[in-house]
């Protein structure tokens, strides 16, 4: 019996009160756009549950792309069935055949959610399982470990049936917390960050800063490949890219070596959160860990945080290298990061750059440069690309650099 819907479970949902339905509007909206390729899918949300109606799709590849939508505790490939004990039991032996093989185990769990249903779930469990202990040959319970364990859910427009829990990625639904933008350099780190941050909700509009030509093309395509990759936890995402030379360069020929870094971050912080303002974020996500490097001690982030005032989260404040390297891998970014086209944060990097920056001299040294013109040139200058899971930007032409 082949299925034709997948169930979904909510997770963390189900504990949102009265504000249940305004997450649950979210996570359909991005279910819906993320099966967007598949035409014809149907998806209904009621209070409890979610259902993706396949009218034929291939649900292997359904199954991929849901778990990767945050708001997802976990879903099951079903079938659905008249609220008939014959239908119940017919659709639970086909099912449990397609997966028995000599020697395995099964039980059935049983959930009924309509109470007005004439049986209960231990009346549903002896049933059913009776059933298809007397037409299936071979086969015994196990109601601890079973090799198969058939799902029966008794729903008010009908029976659930399924022998499969996927795990989903938990967390909330893609846009329900607000917009936030993230700071993307080519690194592992903000990557995750950004990761982490539509974990919680946040819809991530990403930053990157582009200098050619100490940056090369190839450095800008990292950051979009980057982009694509976890847009596929949100559905889509914008990424605007800064132009940031004639900045750089400035900052490089007027601030003390040691304080050159200090400054630009405090510059690239300021653009965003203006970029921020135009596109109506509500906070900014950086990739900083403390301590990590010179940038992301207590003394830098004290310093550079000084021009705004907005909330800066920093979902990987705490964690360790290798914590943020496993996720990196899970998600699949950390192959693109270690690509060896870096970014500006690593041009005019200095051999000894401040690890305590006092903001006072910080101050300073930025006032002494007429940045201004140059920062209102550069956020008009921004160049915004829309990358979706399955299309990402057209790739550049770099035959003239090989």
């Amino acid at each position: 019996m082949n299925y034709d819907r997948i169930l979904i479970r909510y997770g963390e949902l189900s504990t949102k009160g009265h504000n249940r339905q305004f997450f649950i509007r979210h996570l359909k909206d991005n279910v819906k756009k993320a099966l967007r390729p598949f035409g014809g899918i149907e998806v209904q949300a009621l209070y409890d549950r979610m259902y993706v109606i396949l009218h034929g799709a291939d649900g292997g590849q359904v199954i991929g792309i849901l778990k990767s939508i945050f708001g997802i505790q976990s879903f099951s490939p079903a079938v659905r069935t008249r609220k008939q004990l014959e239908d119940i039991e017919q659709a639970g032996l086909e099912l449990v055949r397609q997966n028995f093989a000599k020697g395995k185990t099964f039980k059935v769990s049983a959930r009924r959610g309509d109470k007005t249903f004439e049986y209960d779930s231990n009346d549903l469990n002896h049933l059913v399982g009776g059933y298809i202990l007397k037409q299936l040959d071979g086969i015994q319970v196990n109601v601890k470990q079973p090799d198969i364990e058939l799902l029966v859910d008794v729903r008010k427009n009908g029976v659930y049936l399924s022998t499969e829990v996927i795990k989903g990625s938990g967390g909330l639904p893609v846009g329900a917390s607000g917009k936030a933008m993230l700071m993307l350099s080519g690194g592992i780190d903000s990557p995750v960050a950004g990761y982490l941050a539509m974990k919680r909700g946040v819809k991530v509009e990403a930053v990157h800063f582009h200098s050619p030509p100490f940056t090369s093309p190839r450095a800008k395509q990292k950051a979009l490949d980057l982009a694509q990759k976890i847009s596929a936890y949100s559905g889509s995402m914008k990424v605007h890219i800064v132009p940031f030379t004639k900045i750089q360069e400035t900052i490089h020929k007027g601030v003390p070596e040691g304080y050159s870094m200090t400054v630009q971050r405090r510059v690239m912080l300021e653009i965003t959160d203006r970029l921020r303002k135009i596109h109506n974020g509500l906070a900014i996500v950086t990739g900083e860990s403390l301590g990590q490097v010179a940038s992301q001690t207590l003394d830098s982030m004290v310093a550079i945080n000084d021009v705004t005032t907005t909330p800066v989260l920093r979902p990987l404040v705490s964690m360790d290298k290798l914590d943020i390297i496993d996720i990196a891998q899970k998600i699949g970014t950390y192959d693109i990061s270690s690509l060896p086209y870096e970014d500006c944060c690593t041009i005019f990097t200095p051999p000894s750059p401040k690890t305590r920056p006092k903001l006072e001299l910080a101050r300073l040294y930025e006032s002494r440069l007429e940045l201004e013109p140059l920062i209102e040139e550069a956020v008009q200058n921004t160049e915004d690309v829309f990358i979706t899971p399955n299309e990402t930007a057209q790739e550049e032409d770099f035959s003239g650099l090989l």
